[in-house]
């Protein structure tokens, strides 16, 4: 008979945001009147903006014809996709990255839960806290992440961001194998400087601690002194994968296009430590083995907002977003609520009043104003106390939903 993957069996039954999506449905049952206003999930509002689907009819169209018909690509992405990313997103910042280095996916949610394959399942591992629920669920999956003891998993070393220190995680004290960054955070929308980041690069090179770095909404950071890459970092390149999305830059939450850069000084040690072997190459031949590369239409699309066209107009619907999120920052600190990120993020971290749980806040103002958040501790202990709001939403949603807010905290 078929065995099953008891590591499976540790995970909570349900991902963080299905059980929002639960708790959010049963109030619409017993409340079909009310309109719910979501600030909660991370999916974005505006339409792909006119560039991109210009590309796209492009390419469906020559998907229509036979001498223009194309079946499965590279599993590595087209080189053409792969040259505009290196042109636009590394170059221009000093950052010299071959097109080889350079892996299309279809989201970097995949990558980034998937990048675990290429090590030992024993590697030990540490993460930001509060964090993106997959790195930790995606390192459950496969047994390295030890035993939960309600709280926190035996072989996670977690990295608390918290007010106390401002919301940047002190370098461990301890040698860890893996390191998971994501910046600007997902999810308290925080920012690291190039010195801090600096610390973990050098923190990395020491110990030969290989760094998942996911600057998935690098796109939104205002301020010019932030780095967008952690290869503006000296050294970076020996110690760290970089994951990127178009997800959230471009509005391609439906149609699924990112890429991962993996260099090729980039090693992990066998066993005994006597060999040396590049993970870019272990990647590759995982992508063959398991994924048929992104749709060519998709590629297409991420192609057209490196145009002079498509950068004037995905520049528009990130401060479409940005302008969202400081209206909501705003509106929430005249209220009296301690609000973090939300100025090169498109995430808000707000501290619960009087330390209420964030569940309970959670219920509180769905109940009250219609309105949803994602309680901070579903990812991770440390986020208890907060909820985090996304600046993704309609305009006027936003603000209608300050409202509602606003009258529900004057009750």
């Amino acid at each position: 008979m078929a065995l099953i993957n008891e590591h499976y069996l540790k995970l909570k039954r349900n991902y963080l945001f299905a059980d929002i999506a639960k708790k959010v449905n049963a109030f619409k049952a017993t409340h079909p009147k009310a309109d719910v206003i979501s600030l909660g999930i991370g999916d974005v509002t505006q339409p792909l903006c006119p560039a991109v689907v210009e590309a796209m009819h492009k390419a469906v169209d020559e998907m229509s014809r036979k001498e223009t018909f194309r079946g499965y690509g590279p599993e590595q992405g087209y080189l053409f996709l792969r040259e505009a990313i290196v042109k636009n997103d590394f170059l221009p910042r000093g950052i010299h990255i071959d097109p080889s280095e350079v892996y299309v996916n279809d989201g970097a949610k995949s990558d980034t839960g998937n990048i675990g394959e290429l090590v030992r399942w024993d590697n030990s591992f540490g993460v930001t806290d509060p964090v993106y629920p997959v790195y930790v669920d995606s390192n459950v999956m496969c047994g390295r992440a030890g035993t939960f003891d309600g709280e926190k998993w035996s072989n996670v070393t977690y990295l608390p961001c918290t007010e106390a220190n401002g919301f940047v995680p002190a370098i461990p004290d301890h040698r860890v194998d893996m390191i998971y960054l994501c910046y600007p955070n997902n999810p308290t929308g925080t920012v690291i400087s190039r010195d801090e980041l600096r610390k973990w690069v050098n923190y990395a090179l020491k110990n030969d601690t290989l760094i998942l770095y996911d600057a998935a909404y690098e796109a939104f950071i205002q301020d010019p002194d932030i780095p967008h890459s952690i290869y503006e970092i000296k050294g970076a390149r020996k110690v760290a994968i970089e994951f990127h999305s178009y997800s959230k830059t471009a509005g391609f939450t439906g149609v699924r296009c990112g890429y991962t850069v993996i260099p090729k000084e980039l090693t992990a040690a066998s066993m005994d430590g006597s060999q040396r072997y590049p993970l870019g190459e272990m990647w590759l031949r995982r992508q063959s083995t398991k994924f048929n590369g992104t749709s060519y239409i998709s590629q297409r699309a991420a192609e057209a907002i490196y145009t002079p066209e498509g950068k004037a107009q995905v520049k528009e619907t990130i401060d479409y977003y940005m302008g969202n999120a400081r209206m909501m920052r705003e509106a929430l600190t005249a209220l009296g609520l301690k609000v973090y990120g939300g100025e090169n993020a498109p995430y808000l971290w707000v501290k619960t009043p009087g330390g209420t749980p964030g569940w309970k806040f959670f219920e509180q103002m769905l109940y009250g104003a219609q309105v949803v958040c994602t309680p901070g501790v579903g990812f991770g202990p440390s986020g208890e106390g907060f909820v985090r709001l996304t600046s993704f939403g309609d305009r006027d949603d936003c603000a209608e939903a300050l409202r509602r807010i606003g009258e529900w905290m004057a009750k």
